[in-house]
């Protein structure tokens, strides 16, 4: 399997499991709209973002 489909796959694992998060939790389905209409809590949302494509992307890889 080539890098690309590869990365295909692990972005398309990630949409999966917040999707699922986001229909187990509804909380944090309310937890994101507000996120997005005040700026003090998008932060945060944006920091769990990054912290989760970097262990998805960044954690496993070797270091050279």
């Amino acid at each position: 399997m080539n890098p690309r489909a590869i990365a295909f796959f692990k972005l398309v694992a990630l949409l999966v499991v917040v999707t699922a998060l986001i229909l187990l939790f509804p909380p944090a389905q309310g937890f994101v709209e507000m996120a997005a209409r005040e700026l003090r809590y998008l932060w945060w949302l944006v920091l769990l973002f990054a912290l989760a494509v970097w262990l998805i992307w960044g954690l496993g890889r070797k270091k050279k």
